[in-house]
């Protein structure tokens, strides 16, 4: 058994390493060619958006969050002494990381099945500390040997873990997506970083914003105001091509939707769009809202918003999650200490 005290001091070392990255340091060689060999396994991974998650985990890791986040936990107390299967997705970068590191944190092993397009940064990441590689196995066949189970994937996919991990503890995640929530309120700064929370990671995370819920009258050319800056997104050639061939798709379906050259806004009730679209649709009041929001709870991953919606996080910081922000508000590290 590790002691809480080095793994935490891990943690925090891990987040210095990953806030201190720069190419002229030659301690990161083996890193940059890690992201290289990343973006030469999957196209979507261009070396921004793996910085963007770098950086993302490197200010979620600071001291004073690890130490709130922990606080809320008796460490020692409750350590169970099991083996957790993990099952990472490979939509964006370090995708499965949260999970890797709340197995860590509780002093249990990690028996990590990398996705087939993210199976290059989280074993670097495990690589970094001789205590990570001790708390953790990577495989590549068949899971065999564990005591529960974390697996997240496409709806097709949690399916089939439904079926073949049932007889075990599981947490077991979906698809889901971001939204939004505007007032017509909103400032030119506030509209500008809900174009990135559509936009990074080419809108390919479960928190990313796709869809929009604007009230009566709102001037959707101010949402394509906000994605102005992002428009270099266009000039990568996956997103291009899948902006194509969903406008293709528009145009043949005679859809309501509007397009501003890099990106579509379509009126739609469904809260999952296509890459380089937004659905959106007109709410009357925010207490009508608020209950159809409650209905669709299971298919919401975060909201974006400044009304009053509980549990709405600021514009900008979607792809921005705290330790203490478990995905489909599951409390994950309270789900492996209560392993018996």
């Amino acid at each position: 058994m590790s002691d809480s005290k080095d793994r935490i001091k891990a943690l925090k070392k891990l987040g210095r390493f990953f806030r201190n990255i720069s190419e002229n340091n030659p301690l990161y060689y083996s890193f940059f060619k890690a992201i290289d060999l990343a973006e030469h396994q999957n196209g979507w991974f261009k070396k921004e958006s793996c910085l963007q998650a770098f950086h993302s985990w490197g200010e979620a890791l600071r001291s004073k969050k690890i130490e709130k986040w922990i606080s809320q936990y008796n460490l020692r107390e409750n350590y169970t002494n099991k083996t957790i299967a993990l099952v990472t997705a490979g939509n964006i970068p370090l995708v499965g990381l949260h999970d890797l590191i709340t197995i860590w944190i509780s002093g249990n092993k990690a028996l990590v099945k990398c996705s087939t397009k993210d199976n290059v940064l989280i074993p670097f990441i495990v690589r970094t500390d001789p205590l990570f590689q001790s708390l953790t196995s990577l495989v590549d066949g068949q899971l065999k040997g564990f005591d529960a189970v974390i697996a997240t994937g496409s709806n097709n996919a949690a399916r089939y873990f439904d079926y073949y991990f049932s007889k075990y503890p599981h947490i077991i995640r979906k698809n889901k997506n971001g939204i939004a929530v505007l007032d017509g309120n909103e400032t030119q700064k506030e509209l500008e970083g809900l174009g990135k929370d559509i936009l990074q990671y080419y809108g390919l995370g479960c928190r990313n914003v796709s869809k929009l819920y604007l009230p009566k009258g709102f001037d959707l050319n101010l949402i394509f105001g906000g994605l102005y800056p992002h428009a270099n997104v266009i000039e990568m050639n996956k997103y291009a091509n899948n902006y194509d061939y969903n406008k293709a798709i528009c145009l043949m379906s005679d859809f309501d939707f509007l397009d501003n050259g890099f990106f579509m806004l379509r009126k739609d009730k469904a809260i999952s769009s296509p890459i380089a679209s937004c659905h959106y649709e007109f709410y009357d009041t925010l207490d009508l809202l608020k209950n159809h929001l409650k209905e669709q709870k299971e298919n919401i991953q975060c909201i974006v918003s400044k009304t009053d919606i509980e549990g709405s996080i600021a514009f900008g910081q979607a792809q921005y999650p705290q330790l203490w922000d478990y995905a489909d508000g599951v409390d994950t590290l309270k789900f492996i200490q209560s392993l018996k």
